[in-house]
């Protein structure tokens, strides 16, 4: 993640009192979490990690969604957001809307979501 990136970030994530943040089990992932959250500053409800495969993500989609923060914001892979995103749409009150994305998944298809690129631009899905 790039400086340029955290910074449009947190300007997405604004005045929320409080997030979910999400990350995909790489080393990466979680590095960039820990970054997203340090820079913020607020107070983080749940960090949720989860695997790049698996047979079923309910678990870790259940314990994202269910404290309902302000914003939800992901650091996480294409491969692991696409079956976690697929579980949080299926099996709880997720919200599209709420939730903020890095670049690593910039190009995911749910209408709804936020995001950031490298460069610092931000990009929204309709």
């Amino acid at each position: 993640m790039t400086t340029a990136e955290l910074e449009a970030l947190v300007g997405l994530i604004g005045r929320a009192r409080h997030i979910v943040l999400g990350t995909a089990a790489s080393p990466a992932s979680r590095a960039d979490g820990e970054r997203i959250a340090a820079a913020w500053g607020g107070p983080v409800l749940a960090r949720v990690t989860w695997p790049e495969t698996a047979a079923s993500w309910l678990r870790q989609a259940r314990r994202f969604a269910a404290p309902e923060p302000d914003a939800w914001v992901v650091s996480a892979t294409p491969a692991g957001w696409t079956g976690m995103a697929r579980w949080l749409q299926l099996s709880t009150s997720w919200s599209p809307h709420r939730t903020i994305l890095t670049s690593a998944s910039a190009h995911f298809p749910i209408p709804g979501l936020r995001g950031t690129r490298a460069d610092g631009t931000t990009w929204e899905t309709w």
